[in-house]
């Protein structure tokens, strides 16, 4: 059954057929086809579009439309199908968030040559709970404050996230793949709408099912009508900064 949602729309005239929108899509919902990217089926589109910042040429955009309803049970059914090597290819449309990695945190020689820091080991965590889901709106640690929306990964990746990120901001931490987009957007406009929030900073990790958090902030945003300097962080896996851009 149709309904009335949003739902990634591609523009053939300017989609150069790069690919790089397929590989960032982590429902497999896109494919090239004939040169060119394409919607494999609506059911598989959540209409979030983590994979909008992908396109080079700026061909992909979110519309409303009537469309078949997401389906997460046919997007796992889709995905496992590509692991066993059925139709669709692996690379494609699998979340290079779920591929395995292992690091060198640095070998002894480089650990004690690196200078001695003088750093505090207290936290700077200023008020509890942390998570999205539990902080309510009214809650009075958020009142005009500056606003901390750190993906799960994040917290654990970048090493100086207390200094860098959590002093002298209120925190609120989640994950866009894992938990309930719309819920989020909700709640992040009921708490625009009631608290007086000065800024927003959103630390995430590279890959692409994470670029969703800045997303669900902005729509946040726009159903409060509110407009709140938003700045997005990207940490590698590695645990450096990538990139620090003002949306």
């Amino acid at each position: 059954m149709k309904i009335k949602r949003k739902i990634i729309q591609i523009d053939e005239e300017l989609c150069n057929g790069c690919g790089q929108c397929v590989v960032s899509c982590a429902e497999g919902a896109l494919k090239i086809i004939n040169g060119k990217a394409r919607l494999v089926s609506e059911i598989y589109c959540d209409g979030l579009g983590a994979c909008l910042g992908e396109c080079p040429t700026g061909a992909l955009k979110i519309v409303e439309r009537e469309a078949e309803g997401f389906d997460e049970k046919a997007v796992h059914e889709m995905l496992n199908s590509s692991k066993e090597g059925h139709d669709h290819p692996v690379k494609a449309h699998t979340c290079p968030s779920a591929s395995l990695q292992t690091f060198n945190p640095g070998a002894g020689c480089q650990k004690a040559n690196e200078p001695i820091k003088q750093e505090s080991r207290l936290s700077a965590l200023s008020h509890w709970p942390i998570k999205i889901r539990l902080v309510p709106p009214t809650a009075p640690f958020l009142k005009g404050a500056d606003l901390a929306v750190v993906a799960d990964c994040a917290a654990l990746s970048y090493p100086n996230l207390h200094r860098d990120f959590i002093a002298d901001r209120v925190v609120l931490m989640g994950c866009p793949k894992f938990d309930n987009q719309q819920e989020y957007v909700q709640k992040f406009a009921d708490i625009f709408n009631t608290a007086d929030i000065k800024s927003i900073t959103v630390p995430v990790m590279e890959v692409p099912c994470c670029q969703g958090l800045p997303v669900i902030v902005q729509k946040g945003l726009e159903l409060a009508g509110k407009k709140i300097p938003l700045t997005k962080v990207v940490i590698s896996r590695q645990g450096e900064i990538i990139s620090s851009a003002t949306l």
